[in-house]
This record gives C-alpha cells, structure tokens and sequence, in this order.
C-alpha cells in the first residue's frame, strides 16, 4: 500500500508494532535468563570441576526433554477476513462518456457503506469493514488494509492481502508500485529478522512461473499429507539481506510480469502475481508455555530457558481482472488469457461461497489459485481483502458482481495460529561458547588472582599516601599564593583609587571655575544687549512720536522735504530685528552652559570630568552613560543653534585663533554628526576635512576628544568610512591613540576604529596604515569603556576576515593573529564585563571558522575558551555558532580526540 510504485508489485509495509489485538494471550516473561557463568557462581561452595559438572548436566537433561516428544500449545483464535471497498476516480474515457449520466455507485465512507444504484430512485446498500473514496490516499489504504496483517506476520502469524475486482479499476495501483519514498519506510521492519526469505511468481494459463527466474516456467504445487500445507519445492528462494537487495529482488520479478493492453486497460495484467515473504524471528521463552513435567524439574534445570523460534508467512495477491470479452476485445492468445483469468476467479468465487455458506465441500482443487490461496480462505490466515470497482454506470453489472464477491468473503472465518518452536539449536551452540570461556576464565583467574589482589593492594596504597601529600603541599601554596595576591590587588586598588580621588577633584575644580566664568561673561553680554534693546525701543518710540508731528504737519499744508523719514524708521526696524536675533543666539549659548555647568556641579566624580562637551557622549556610540532626557534637550539646544547661524559658519568657526570659540564649534559639530540626517550635510560642507585637521593640527586634549567622538559618529556611515581612510583619518586616529592617556579619549579613537574594522574593502589597508596595531596599544588603559570599544573592533575585523574567507577572496592567516591580537582575545574571552566577553567571544568563533587559523588557535589556548564557549555562553546563537565551528573544522576535531574534549 504505497503512494507510488512498480507494476503489481507490493510496497515494503511501514515502521511495524506489535499489535495488541494479534498478540498472544500468553504473558510475556521479564526475568532475565541465566547463562551458564551465572548459575556457576550461584554455587559458590562447589569446586570449578564440580560447577562444570553440573552445567553439562543440566545441558543434557535440556537436550533430552527438548529431544522427546514435548509439545507446544498453539494459540488459536478466529478471525474474519476483513474486507474494504475501494471506488477509482473517473478516467478522462469516463468524463466523456458518462458526462450526462450520474455514477452508479455512492459512498459514504463515516458509515463504512455502499450504495449501488438500480435507477434514479432505487438503490442497494452494503456494507463493509472500510469504505475507501476515489479520494483516499495509499497511506491511508495500507494503514486499513495491510498494516494489520504485516504486524501479525511479525507477531508469528500466516498472512494475505489480496485485491479483487475488474480489470482497470485500480489493483495494481492499489497494492502499490515501487515507489522510493515508501519503501524504506515499510521494509525496515523485515531487516530485524535476519531469516526472511522471499518468493515472487505468477500464475499464468494455470502455469505458475517464476518471476525471479524466468527460465523456471512450470513449477508444481506439493501438499503435505498430514498438516495440509501447501509447498513449492521447485521455487527460487531468495534471503532478504536489506532493503535495497529486496526492492531490486521486486523490481526483476515486474519486469517479467505479463501485462497487455485491452480496451479497458494500457496495462492490463494477464497473469495473477503472488508475493510470499516468510519471517523467522526468535523471542524469549516463557515459563507457562513448557508442559507440567519440565516446569517441575526446574530445580535442575533452573532459568536455562530457550528462546522460541516464531515463523509467519505474509502473501500478496494481485489478482488479474475479470473481463467481458465484448467490452475488453480481447481476440486470439489474449481471448485464451482472459478465459484463463476468469475460470481461476470462478474457481476461487465457487470456494468464497462454499465457505461463506459453511459447506462441507470447498472445490479447493478446481484451480491452482485456490490452491494457493487455501490458507488465506478457510485456514489459519489473517486476511485482508480489498475489492476495487469503477464509478461508470456502463459497468453497474461487473461492479455488482465484485460488491456480491466481496459481501460473501466477510462472512468467510479462519482460525489464526501461531506457529512456533524451540530453538534448541541456537541454545546449544550459545552454551558450548559459554561453558569454553568460563573453563578458561577460570583457569586464568586462579593463577592471578591472588597476587593482582595484592599488588593492587599495595599500589593502591602507595598512591594514596602520596595524593594525600601532594595535596596538602599544593593546597600550602596555593593558600599563600591567594594571600600574596589578594594583598597586592587590595594595595594597587587603593593607590589607583586616591590617584583618581585627586585626579577627578582638580578636573571637576578647573572644569566647574572654567564653565563659571564663561556662564558669568555671558550674563554680562545679556545685559548689555538688553540695555542696548530698551535704548533702541526708546529711540523708535521717539521716532513715531515724530512720525506723529509730521504727519500732522503734512495734513496741514506742512512741508513736503521730510518725505525721507519711512525709510529712516526701515532701517531702525532692521536694526531692531538684527539686535533681537543676536539676543535669542545668546540666550542659547547660555542655555546650553548653564546645562553644562549643573552636571559638572552634580557630577564632579564621573568619567567625563575631563570633558567639557557633556551632551556628546548621548550622540556617539557609546550612548549608554548618559540620560536620554538630557541628551534630547542638548539636542534640541544645539538643532536650534545650527538653524540660526548656519553649517558653515559653525564649520569656520574650527579654524578660529581663540581656542574657546573653537572648542565650542566642534562640540556643536560632533553633536551635529550624531544625527543621521546631518551627516551628509557636513560631510559635503567639508566638515569632515575640518575635523581631521583639528586632530591633525592641535595637541588639546579637549578638541581632539570632541573631534574623534564626532568622526566616531561619522564612520558609522560606509560611505563616510572611504572618506575617512581616503583622507588618512586611520593615521590620524591611530597618532591620537598613541599620544593620549584619558580614557573618554581613548574611547573616542576606539569606537571610530572599530567602525571602520566592519567595512570589508578596508581590510588590508586598515591594517598596513596601524589600525589593528593603534587598537590593541589601547588596550594599556584597561577603562572597561575602552576595551569594550577594543573588543568590538577586533569582532567587527575578524567577522570581515570571517565572511572573506568563505567567499574564497582571501586566503592565509588571520591578520589578527600577524599582529598579535590572540594572546589578548584569549585573554578576556571570560572577561568580567559581559559587553566585553561577548565581543571577544564572537571574535574568537569568526576566527576559528577559517581552517587556516586553527593550529595558531590551538597553540594559543583558543581550542579551550571556543569549548568553553559552546557549553557556557549566556547566548544561545553564540553557543550554537561555537558549536558549528568546531564540529566543521577537521583540526579541532583531531585535537578533542586526542584530549578526549567532548562538546
């Protein structure tokens, strides 16, 4: 029963399970079955000759009762053939002609009945074990119809599936071509029994030939006297040795099936195939199945149970069709086939209806067939039976005459056996091997026994003493060891502590005196701006007042030479709105000071002491140390600044003699650069170039901080990062690098480096002009700050080197590696700052990934953190990424042999 497949063949049967409904009633025994060493070292008081003794004994004794004329009970209950209908869809003959006609048949497959229409209003209802629509699928077929049956084989029964019914209504189909999506699944069962053996032949003009070896055309059928069973000496008989074997074994018996084409099939089958698989499979014996004499002498014979050999034999019939010659038009050798066929059917009807009727005459011997089939009807098989018809009205007296043959095989009842035996045979041989190897383990156990006892003993002593002294010796030192560096840790810590207390107090001091007399110069300017404003209100109002008089004077007859004086109010308004836009400008410069100074004031000890462009940090990369709320109102201080003095004018400003007005330039340009939006825009104004220039140029801590940070924010950009190499802002950065000992410096530097590290086509040139070497020198600061920037360069680097090599345009050792960077990535893979262990985590997976690394890795001590990695890692597609890395690469895999590493 499978989906697709070769010409009447039988599809392999799925995964099988033993069928609770086929099973024997007898209880299955779990004691587990003693071997000849077992029941030796139950008498632990008797010599070796003695045990040997009475294992031959009781060997014999086995053989004896096995050798006389015990008997088995046999297991029998009854069991009905099973029968299903199966309807075939419409053939594009049928659609044509039977268009204007309804089909003769209606299912209704949730009450497992038929309906056979007489005429458009009378019809005849059956009812069988499964209904199956023209829409079941061949999984569902074989799930129905054949799967119980194969679980009986297995389980020790004889069994059939057979398909009836008139040519081209689907049997073939039915019971499966070979199809190789099917056919693993439904042989894999048959593999655990390693004695099946199979049979394929047909029946053709009452001649069974051989499918598997055509040459063997005539073979006879022999009947045992005494049990009734039929044989077929003169068959090939082929072992299954695996699933491929027995798929070719099916394909070479359909390839010799006889088929031709009629009126009513392509491929009309002309012979009846059959199909036997005979399955040996041994099982544990059980105590109820030996008779009252052998259970009471168990004391001599004890557990020494054989295993109990079961055989089932599984046959599938694909009978040919039936045929009306008129309709077929079959004519001379087919005529004489096709009359053949239906005498072989007839015969096998006439023995359903005896059967079904409970004759006392069956006419078994009337055909070959029925021979054949003797067990599947009446015997001890469990049968299943599928009857197949057509939906076309032009056939309603052939599909009624298959309904009527299915109908009367329900009522047929067999009585299912199951057939099994000792086997002694197997038993004999196993306790032969027993009892040789207990003799010569005992005879070697005696000669050493005694003195491996000792020596053992004695060594095992040795080692302990001397673990016990060694561990104690170790433990010392690492006691006083532990001490030493806790000291020197807590010494240095409080050193670097009053270092920084000092260092972060004359920062906050300078910083927060600095930002106090800039707030105060300010305020001053306000002042005088607003006097010069009420003193230019006062001067307008003047001028209406004489705007006044004149106007009056005019209406009078006055004179007409003052007709200048609009003009002269225009110029004092544009004066008035040139006055009011530089006050608004200085209110928020004063704005943005007074915000800086409260944060210096309310943190005098943070890491940005040192730096006067407070808002920057919220636009850079490293965001994270400062409050989005304050951020957004720098932001919001410094858009307005931009839109009323404009880009250019900020950008000028960089190049100003006055270092204020410069410091306070390029903290509105790098606050600027943190916006997406505006970084196009200063790039294009030249701001960029700006920007190179003032760490270029100046040594101020301060501007080149603020600088970096805003080339930081630029090189987020890939467009912006050719700029920059172009530019030879890497050389630049990496001099900075070089120079500088503040950290939120440093931070800046790293952050614009490790951008730059993501861009593919910067590799090589990154690397030439010290980008790699400017990032690890900046690893002498050890601010968590910095080496989490470090770290994200080095994975951004190494994931480019990562997806270069896989693309196969780039080759050797990691550049990474050439200058250096292992020893420090091995060193911080379990760095305490998760930001920083995940980086470097990721670095080392991307590294490893190139087989070209792994020996360098190995001899680094890389090999350990990537296993680390794999099973610790906090997450999960880091895990999962350590995992494919080492599992693809041969080395590391040679390498956790040879340690005995396992992931």
């Amino acid at each position: 029963m499978a989906t697709g497949g070769y010409r009447n063949g039988v599809q392999k049967p799925p995964n099988l399970r033993t069928s609770s409904s086929f099973k024997s009633k007898l209880p299955s025994s779990n004691a587990r079955r003693s071997t000849p060493a077992s029941l030796a070292a139950a008498d632990s008081g008797c010599s070796f000759i003695a045990k040997i003794r009475l294992n031959l004994e009781r060997f014999g004794l086995l053989l004896r009762i096995l050798g006389g004329k015990m008997l088995l009970g046999c297991h029998v209950e009854e069991g009905r053939v099973r029968v299903a209908v199966r309807l075939r869809p419409q053939n594009a003959e049928e659609l044509v002609a039977d268009a204007d006609f309804a089909d003769c048949v209606e299912l209704q497959p949730e009450l497992k009945r038929l309906k056979l229409r007489k005429n458009n209003w009378d019809s005849d209802t059956y009812e069988f074990d499964e209904v199956l629509t023209e829409f079941a699928s061949q999984k569902r077929v074989y799930e129905v119809v054949a799967k119980p049956v194969v679980e009986s084989v297995l389980d020790g029964y004889n069994g059939t599936v057979m398909a009836y019914g008139q040519t081209g209504t689907g049997k073939t189909y039915t019971l499966g071509r070979l199809g190789d999506e099917d056919t693993s699944a439904r042989l894999e069962n048959f593999e655990k029994c390693p004695n099946s053996e199979v049979w394929f032949m047909q029946l053709y003009m009452e001649t069974i030939q051989d499918l598997l070896n055509p040459a063997n055309d005539n073979i006879s059928i022999v009947e045992d006297q005494k049990t009734g069973d039929v044989s077929l000496p003169g068959a090939t008989i082929l072992e299954i040795r695996d699933q491929q074997s027995f798929v070719e074994l099916l394909r070479l018996g359909e390839a010799h099936r006889i088929a031709a084409n009629t009126k009513l099939n392509t491929e009309s089958s002309r012979s009846h195939a059959l199909l036997m698989v005979h399955v040996k499979r041994s099982v544990p014996g059980r105590d109820d199945e030996y008779p009252l004499e052998t259970q009471n002498r168990s004391s001599l014979v004890g557990n020494l149970r054989p295993p109990m050999l079961r055989k089932g034999k599984l046959i599938v019939v694909d009978l040919a069709g039936s045929e009306r010659i008129h309709k077929s038009g079959s004519e001379g050798h087919m005529l004489e086939e096709a009359k053949s066929i239906n005498l072989s059917l007839s015969a096998l009807g006439k023995c359903i209806n005896a059967l079904a009727e409970n004759s006392s005459h069956v006419p078994v011997r009337d055909s070959k067939l029925t021979r054949l089939l003797k067990d599947s009807f009446g015997g001890t098989s469990r049968t299943s039976l599928v009857v197949t018809i057509g939906p076309s009205p032009r056939h309603r007296a052939e599909t009624a005459s298959t309904i009527l043959f299915g109908q009367r095989a329900m009522k047929v009842e067999n009585m299912l056996k199951i057939k099994e035996e000792f086997d002694y045979k197997s038993l004999s041989k196993r306790l032969e091997i027993e009892i040789d190897k207990l003799i010569a383990e005992n005879e070697r156990q005696q000669k050493v026994y005694e003195n491996e006892i000792e020596r053992i003993r004695l060594e095992a002593q040795k080692r302990v003493a001397e673990a016990e002294r060694n561990y104690v010796e170790v433990l010392e030192e690492e006691k006083m060891k532990c001490q030493m560096d806790y000291m020197e840790s807590i010494k240095k810590l409080e050193e670097k502590w009053t270092v920084n207390q000092q260092k972060h107090a004359m920062n906050g001091e300078v910083h927060i005196g600095a930002v106090n007399e800039e707030v105060a110069e300010l305020k001053t300017m306000l002042q005088n701006e607003t006097r010069l404003r009420k003193a230019a209100e006062e001067e307008i109002q003047k001028l209406k007042t004489q705007l006044l008089k004149f106007s009056k004077m005019e209406l009078a007859g006055g004179s007409t030479d003052d007709l200048s004086l609009p003009e002269v109010l225009e110029e004092e308004s544009r004066q008035k709105k040139k006055l009011e836009e530089e006050v608004r400008v200085l209110r928020s410069q004063l704005a943005q000071l007074s915000i800086e100074a409260n944060q210096a004031r309310s943190y005098p000890d943070s890491g940005n002491s040192g730096n006067p462009l407070v808002g920057l940090d919220c636009f850079t990369p490293l965001n994270h140390l400062r409050s989005r709320e304050g951020s957004n109102g720098e932001r919001a201080s410094i858009t307005n600044l931009h839109e009323q003095v404009g880009l250019q004018k900020i950008l000028s400003l960089l190049e100003s003699e006055d270092a204020n007005v410069r410091i306070h330039a390029v903290k509105v340009v790098a606050n600027l650069a943190a916006e997406e939006a505006n970084q196009e825009k200063i790039v294009e104004a030249g701001g960029l170039t700006s920007l190179l220039m003032l760490l270029r140029r100046y040594e101020d801590e301060t501007i080149r901080r603020i600088a970096a940070g805003a080339i930081a924010n630029l090189a987020m950009n890939e467009s912006n990062q050719e700029l920059i190499m172009a530019q030879g802002g890497i050389c630049l950065l990496a001099m900075t690098a070089a120079d500088a000992e503040d950290p939120q410096t440093l931070r800046m530097v790293a952050g614009a480096i490790a951008n730059l590290c993501g861009n593919d086509k910067l590799q090589t040139r990154l690397r030439s002009e010290g980008g790699i070497k400017a990032l690890l020198g900046m690893v002498r600061c050890r601010h968590p700050d910095v080496l989490s920037q470090v770290a994200r360069g080095i994975a951004n680097f190494a994931k480019c080197e990562s997806r270069a090599s896989s693309q196969g345009t780039r080759e050797g050792r990691s550049l990474l590696i050439e200058d250096g960077a292992l020893p420090w990535i091995v060193q911080n893979a379990n760095n305490e700052a998760s930001l920083i262990r995940r980086h470097v985590e990721l670095a080392l997976c991307h590294l490893a990934q190139h087989e070209v690394n792994a020996k360098d890795m190995i001899s680094g001590g890389a090999l350990w953190e990537l296993v680390r990695i794999s099973r610790d890692c906090s997450r999960e597609d880091i895990r999962a990424l350590a995992r494919r890395t080492l599992a693809s690469s041969s080395t590391f895999q040679a390498e956790m042999r040879r340690l005995r590493i396992e992931v």
